[in-house]
């Protein structure tokens, strides 16, 4: 068939007008089933992919472009972001991009000339969300897929599936700077190392790594561990829990009136100390065991916990809120061992050793 060039060399007319011309070529054109009407879009106005688009849908055969648009002056259309729309709707434009890391850094090293952060698909920030309410957003798209187990994409603000162009949810997808929120924290926790954070948590923390990306910028994912551990993990003075015994006593009738009996072992600035306590499970009889001993009013608010690893040797993470009843202020606390019970007196001791923290921060 004869090819027919139809250029928009300097892009003079917009996207619409210059589809209809294409629509009256095809409508009006003799022998037109003899013919190829191909479209030549230059990027002049910035307009390049939508007079390819809306070209094609008014009649045009074929597209001429090149990769990332290079071309004069502002360019050709760019056919990797033509091709990738077409593809976002679920049409095969019949182009492999499934590797567009490879493709870009053949680009720029036969070109010379670099692929923008910015650039649709390709570009390395595309498929990244700094800002919190898109963070949200995206987390729990992620998560609306998984229990609903959609076969078809249907994240917010991800057009496409990144691992359709070789790129990955846990290094692209959520990036932690100042812009971010509660909810990029939470999900770089859950993504990169098993913790899944209760939401009466996650401002908690977020706070903590909001006040380091001010300084700092972007932080990476390893520091946000870092921070966890200090600021919860390992929390672990000035009272450290060292051991537990706990005695059953549901099958007779205890004199307190309770069904669990504790025997709680810790060190309070290197001195070990020892108390008995009862209470309504193990939790409970340390939390009012502590009570008494270190005079301070606490209420356990609510208690998570869940496996952070499968097999023989999971561990589990125990998540505590914690209630200071005397100052009206509430805290949170995290526990890991093998153990489920230790787990949670951990996470309980970690969480009134920041009550202290916060004490001491005040005065």
């Amino acid at each position: 068939k004869a090819i027919i060039n139809l250029p928009a060399t300097v892009e003079h007319s917009l996207p619409h007008v210059f589809a209809t011309q294409i629509e009256y070529m095809h409508k009006n054109l003799k022998y037109r089933e003899n013919t190829i009407i191909s479209i030549h879009p230059h990027n002049d106005r910035g307009c390049g992919v939508s007079d390819a688009e809306l070209g094609v849908l008014a009649g045009a055969d074929r597209v001429e472009g090149t990769l990332f648009g290079n071309g004069e002056r502002t360019g050709n259309v760019d056919i990797i972001t033509l091709a990738m729309n077409l593809f976002s709707h679920g049409v095969n434009p019949q182009l492999d991009f499934s590797n567009m890391s490879e493709i870009s850094k053949t680009y720029e090293r036969l070109t010379r000339m670099k692929v923008s952060p910015r650039q649709p698909y390709a570009g390395e920030l595309v498929f990244t969300a700094f800002s919190g309410s898109h963070q949200d957003a995206i987390a729990k798209g992620m998560a609306y897929r998984e229990e609903k187990k959609e076969e078809r994409w249907t994240v917010p603000y991800l057009p496409i599936d990144p691992k359709d162009v070789g790129r990955t949810y846990d290094k692209d997808v959520i990036r932690i700077n100042s812009q971010s929120g509660k909810g990029g924290v939470a999900f770089v926790m859950d993504t990169y190392f098993g913790f899944k954070l209760p939401k009466s948590m996650h401002k908690e923390f977020a706070d903590v790594i909001q006040k380091i990306s001010e300084k700092q910028g972007e932080v990476a994912p390893d520091q946000i561990m870092s921070e966890f551990k200090a600021h919860y993990i390992d929390r672990k003075e000035p009272y450290h829990f060292r051991r537990l015994k706990v005695e059953d006593l549901s099958e007779e009738m205890s004199e307190s009136g309770f069904d669990t009996k504790i025997y709680l072992t810790y060190t309070f600035e290197g001195n070990e100390k020892t108390i008995e306590a009862y209470g309504n499970g193990p939790i409970d009889a340390v939390q009012r065991g502590l009570q008494a001993e270190l005079d301070m009013p606490i209420k356990v608010l609510d208690y998570t916990e869940h496996a952070l690893q499968m097999g023989s040797n999971a561990q589990a993470a125990a998540y505590i809120h914690l209630m200071d009843e005397s100052r009206g202020i509430v805290t949170h606390g995290v526990g890991i061992s093998s153990n489920i019970t230790r787990a949670s007196i951990r996470a309980l001791f970690s969480a009134v050793n920041r009550f202290i923290a916060k004490e001491a921060v005040k005065e």
